[in-house]
């Protein structure tokens, strides 16, 4: 587990753990298939995404204010 906290610049940072406290805003669900990423999100439906890296994983998250 794991905590990805986005500045408003655009830069991300991540820390072990969850931090607290966490005000709910959406669940995504994101899984990379090479080049391709597809996203599954509550506010926004499926979206695909290319990008550079070449990997396979799956990844469920929450998103919060």
């Amino acid at each position: 587990m794991r905590t990805e906290t986005e500045l408003a610049d655009g830069t991300e940072y991540e820390e072990r753990g969850i931090l607290r406290p966490i005000k709910f805003y959406l669940i995504y669900i994101r899984i990379w298939i090479r080049k391709a990423v597809f996203i599954v999100d509550m506010k926004e439906g499926f979206k695909k995404m290319k990008k550079n890296q070449n990997e396979i994983k799956m990844i469920i998250g929450i998103s919060s204010y």
